[in-house]
């Protein structure tokens, strides 16, 4: 399974504070933390029963008041158990998202 698609130019670095997150009752986010060498990278989600119903969104770096990070944001995601995929066809982990939160997984 192979999704071409075409994105407009990745956003220059966030800073503190500059990501909104649509959370709430039965909605949460996903923050993917990764290591500088894969900004832009694109890294795909899924429900964990629902493989082929994907989301992604790319990583960049995020300056914070004493470091700079680089990870990705996914908001909002329906709660459930998600598959965090390496490949089209690899999975990578899995997470579980709640609603009302955020959950923090590391792409190693």
């Amino acid at each position: 399974m192979t999704d071409v698609h075409t994105h407009a130019p990745l956003p220059a670095p966030s800073t503190e504070g500059s990501v909104v997150l649509d959370i709430g009752a039965d909605t949460g986010a996903v923050i993917i933390h990764t290591r500088a060498e894969h900004d832009g990278l694109e890294i795909e989600v899924s429900l964990s029963d629902e493989p082929d119903r994907r989301t992604h969104a790319a990583v960049r770096p995020r300056h914070l008041a004493d470091r700079t990070i680089h990870c990705l944001v996914i908001s909002p995601l329906t709660a459930g158990e998600y598959t965090v995929w390496s490949d089209a066809t690899t999975p990578h982990g899995t997470l579980i998202v709640t609603g009302g939160n955020v959950t923090e997984y590391q792409w190693s």
